[in-house]
């Protein structure tokens, strides 16, 4: 007997539920070793991570229903958007373009510095031209959506597909885990530049959410979670341009003697990208006069404002438990030894040329946009 709509559309439920428990647990265990247990006023420890960690532990010693996985699914990918989408309501649209100016230049350099060598390396490795596309696009645009966007057009194997997203996330957790506190350390005076760096350097929208709320609730500074954001967002909708090139630079010749697939452009631009900067917009008008939209004081638009940003973080925690919960070491371990240190050398590759750039031209930029 088949599903009803209705309870088709709840499949979500379960696993929502099980991600906000974790959430909520992983706040409370966070201030308390770090409060209670080593004697802080203030807990060192980030319920991001902590949220991460415990996900991990369940999803690693237990087996999760399908009808949980699915909910987890829905938190990790549909609720990170609308956390993320929501986080717009922190900057002002004017903020926002500016920040958006800052980051294109550091986005470029590490997307073609990436592209190029791992073009190279690939080739070297002897390994083929799409699994090492697809660990290029992944380690230097977003991830698992570059990499599940661009398979079909470099006629990808699933287990080219898989390996690829295997190598990202690995290296991408140990990025989100390690890359705040690298970022406090090389630009602690800065938490633009380290907003730069963790938005260039990390690859799932996810990761680089986790690792700018890390660095906020570390060190109490939002300014780098809003370039991180912002910067991650750039490297996102440069996938329009990108992956078709991407299908050209690592496409086989005898590939492209075969009927060409229309390419879905609007596709490549993420909504949560539009709905940011519908927020930004919002905040940008409601900021402007003594009584925002004509509907309330600048006392309650404030606090819609708070509320709004506390809302997104929550999402965002919740949004994390789930990539906690569904990350499994047992498909990291299949992964083979050369698109293992393609994938190593490619995240090296992109963090460092980030860290440079950044010592090299981000003072400047920043001084001549009116930024620092």
């Amino acid at each position: 007997m088949s599903s009803s709509p209705i309870s088709r559309s709840l499949t979500w439920i379960p696993g929502f539920i099980l991600a906000s428990g974790v959430a909520f647990v992983a706040s409370f265990v966070a201030q308390w070793i770090g409060e209670h247990l080593l004697g802080f006023s203030r807990s060192p420890i980030s319920d991001i991570m902590m949220a991460i960690i415990l996900g991990m532990i369940i999803a690693n010693t237990l087996t999760l229903h399908d009808s949980i996985r699915k909910g987890l699914q829905f938190c990790a990918t549909t609720i990170l958007r609308i956390g993320i989408m929501l986080l717009g309501i922190r900057l002002s649209f004017f903020s926002a373009g500016k920040f958006t100016l800052v980051a294109l230049p550091f986005v470029i350099i590490s997307i073609v510095s990436a592209l190029v060598t791992m073009r190279f390396l690939g080739r070297l490795m002897g390994l083929s031209p799409q699994l090492t596309g697809l660990i290029a696009v992944g380690t230097s645009i977003c991830g698992t959506t570059a990499i599940v966007a661009t398979a079909p057009l470099l006629k990808a194997k699933q287990t080219e597909v898989s390996y690829a997203i295997a190598c990202i996330t690995i290296f991408g957790l140990i990025a989100m885990f390690l890359y705040p506190f690298l970022a406090h350390f090389l630009f602690s005076d800065n938490p633009i530049m380290a907003g730069l760096f963790l938005g260039t350097s990390i690859h799932e929208t996810a990761q680089v959410a986790g690792a700018g709320l890390m660095y906020q609730a570390q060190y109490n500074d939002p300014a780098a979670l809003d370039i991180a954001t912002i910067t991650k967002l750039v490297r996102n909708l440069s996938m329009i341009a990108v992956i078709p090139a991407i299908g050209i630079i690592f496409s086989e010749k005898d590939q492209n003697q075969g009927p060409k697939s229309k390419f879905a452009w609007l596709a490549m631009i993420p909504w949560f990208i539009v709905g940011f900067g519908i927020m930004s917009a919002i905040r940008s008008i409601g900021d402007l006069g003594e009584t925002p939209f004509g509907l309330m004081t600048t006392t309650q638009w404030d606090q819609a404002v708070d509320m709004t940003k506390t809302i997104a973080e929550k999402l965002l925690l919740i949004a994390m438990s789930a990539v906690g919960l569904t990350s499994l070491l047992k498909g990291m371990r299949e992964v083979g030894l050369k698109p293992f240190l393609l994938a190593l050398f490619a995240a090296t590759l992109v963090g460092i040329v980030s860290i440079f750039g950044i010592f090299l031209l981000a003072g400047n930029l920043l001084t001549l946009l009116n930024v620092l």
